[in-house]
């Protein structure tokens, strides 16, 4: 099972000078999908903030499979592939809504930190069962591609 995470639009803006999305945009909607699924995990703005942690991503590939043009209609669903003791790992695929065909896929990885140290941290108890029942949700790896 996947999370619906972004829905959205691809702007005349977002298109370089061979008219197609420019890569800064993928990475801006993804990165926009990643903080809908944070928010859903639990891990919220006000969550983060009260407790000083936050994620940093450490490590980002990025699959792009289909053009997306101004006017496309797009969304992104977001997958929890695994989470261990102080790291998430996830991934996101963008799909032009009009063609139903897969424009991008990035697949991430997150460390989870204490803000004012500026160093890793376990995830709390309640949001690591939290994840733990978003995996036992989702098929295993091998069968979600």
């Amino acid at each position: 099972m996947s999370l619906a995470t972004y829905k959205g639009t691809v702007y005349p803006w977002h298109c370089d000078h061979m008219g197609h999305m420019n890569v800064m945009w993928y990475v801006g909607k993804f990165d926009e999908a990643t903080w809908q699924f944070f928010n859903l995990l639990g891990l919220t703005p006000a969550s983060l903030r009260n407790a000083s942690r936050g994620l940093v991503a450490v490590h980002q590939e990025i699959s792009y499979r289909k053009e997306l043009l101004a006017g496309d209609v797009i969304s992104i669903s977001t997958m929890l592939k695994e989470i261990r003791n102080k790291t998430i790992r996830f991934e996101h695929t963008m799909v032009n809504d009009e063609t139903q065909e897969v424009a991008a896929t990035t697949n991430l990885t997150g460390v989870y930190i204490d803000t004012i140290l500026r160093k890793s941290c376990p995830f709390e108890p309640h949001l690591r069962d939290r994840a733990q029942e978003l995996l036992r949700e989702m098929p295993p790896e091998n069968e979600s591609s």
